[in-house]
C-alpha cells in the first residue's frame, strides 16, 4: 500500500515571549517551536533555570501529528486552573510542535480558581497572536537535472513560477535542484519543465517534504 500523503498543520511562527499583567501579578508566556517531546522538555527546563525565583513556571505542549502527544502541568496551582487552560489553547489554535511555558511572579492579590484560568489562557492566547502562526504543507519533492550552462536559468525560470527550490547540488554531471510541487500540481509541473527547457531537464521523483506558509 502507498504510504497516506501527509497532511498540513499550525505552528507558531516562532519562538518569543510576551506579558501580561492581572491584579499586579506577572504573566509571561514562552513560547518555543519543537520537533518532539524530548525538545519541548528541555526547553520547559530551561525556562525553569531561568525563572528560577518565580512562584509558578506552568507548562503545556502539543508535539507531533498522526502520533500526537501532549502535556500540562500546573506546577503548584491549583489542580486544572494552568496547565490544562494553556494547553486548551494550543488545541483551540490547532497548533502542533508548540511548548508554552508561562512564568507567574505573584503580585499579593489571589485570583481564585476562574481567575486562574483566565489568566494563564489569556497569556498563552495573547503571545501566540503576538507571535503569529504558519502552515506547514506537504509537498512533493522533486530532483531537476539541468546541465552546467543550463542550470542558472532553469532555476530562475523555477523560482519565476512560483515553485519552491529547496537545494541545489552541483555535480560532474551537471545541476541537481530540488523543488517542492504540491500533489496535485506535478503532472502540470512537468508539461511545463518540458516546455520550458525544450525537454533539456528532466524531473524525477525524490520523496515528499513541507513548505512553510505564513496564515
Amino acid at each position: 500500500m502507498p504510504e497516506p500523503t501527509p497532511r498540513p498543520y499550525l505552528t507558531i511562527r516562532r519562538g518569543g515571549s510576551h506579558e501580561i499583567e492581572i491584579k499586579k501579578s506577572r504573566f509571561i508566556c514562552h513560547l518555543a517551536r519543537v520537533g518532539d517531546e524530548d525538545a519541548a522538555q528541555a526547553f520547559i527546563t530551561g525556562i525553569r533555570k531561568e525563572y528560577w525565583d518565580a512562584r509558578h513556571n506552568c507548562t503545556a505542549f502539543v508535539v507531533g501529528d498522526e502520533q500526537r502527544r501532549e502535556r500540562s502541568s500546573d506546577d503548584g496551582e491549583p489542580g486544572g486552573t494552568a496547565g490544562v487552560p494553556m494547553l486548551e489553547v494550543l488545541r483551540r489554535r490547532g497548533l502542533t510542535d508548540t511548548v508554552a511555558v508561562v512564568t507567574r511572579y505573584f503580585g499579593g492579590i489571589k485570583l481564585g480558581a476562574g481567575g486562574l484560568v483566565r489568566a494563564y489562557g489569556s497569556a498563552v492566547s495573547e503571545a501566540v497572536d503576538e507571535i503569529g502562526l504558519v502552515e506547514w504543507r506537504p509537498v512533493a519533492l522533486l530532483a531537476v537535472t539541468a546541465g552546467h550552462t543550463r542550470a542558472g536559468r532553469v532555476e530562475n525560470d523555477l523560482r519565476a513560477a512560483g515553485y519552491e527550490v529547496s537545494d541545489l547540488a552541483y555535480r560532474a554531471d551537471g545541476v541537481r535542484i530540488e523543488v517542492g510541487v504540491p500533489e496535485p500540481e506535478v503532472p502540470a509541473f512537468h508539461a511545463w519543465l518540458a516546455e520550458a527547457t525544450a525537454g533539456t531537464a528532466v524531473a524525477v521523483d525524490a520523496g515528499r517534504t513541507f513548505v512553510e506558509v505564513p496564515v
